[in-house]
């Protein structure tokens, strides 16, 4: 894996680990991550390919941001702040968004389209 790819990862690696919004699956696949190729960086190739496929189907869609602004939401936060989030992802999605904006999607999702395996 070039530096720049390794880089990439690493960074969001370490977004995933930090987030109140990660899944603690989504955690636990970041630092497995971060320790194999801290242990062994030719091993970043495979370790990468696990990360990928652990993080495949876990960034939330707009549409599944949208459900919930019109449900959960709504007894997690009141009905205003509620209001706001489904105002914001409608118009994200207007705009062509497809996934949520949280930090954990974002890194999720970016190393997701660098794989292949979404589309931005």
């Amino acid at each position: 894996m070039d530096k720049e790819l390794f880089d990439y990862v690493a960074e969001r690696a370490d977004v995933l680990i930090a987030s109140g919004s990660s899944t603690q699956v989504t955690r636990d696949a970041a630092q497995a991550w971060k320790d194999a190729v801290a242990a062994d960086e030719a091993a970043a190739d495979e370790a990468t390919a696990k990360l990928v496929d652990v993080l495949d189907g876990r960034p939330t869609t707009i549409d599944g941001v949208i459900a919930f602004a019109q449900g959960a939401a709504v007894d997690m936060f009141g009905e205003e702040k509620a209001a706001e989030i489904l105002a914001t992802q409608l118009k994200r999605k207007e705009e062509g968004a497809k996934w949520c904006d949280c930090d954990a999607c974002v890194a999720a999702s970016e190393i997701l389209a660098k794989f292949g395996r979404v589309e931005l």
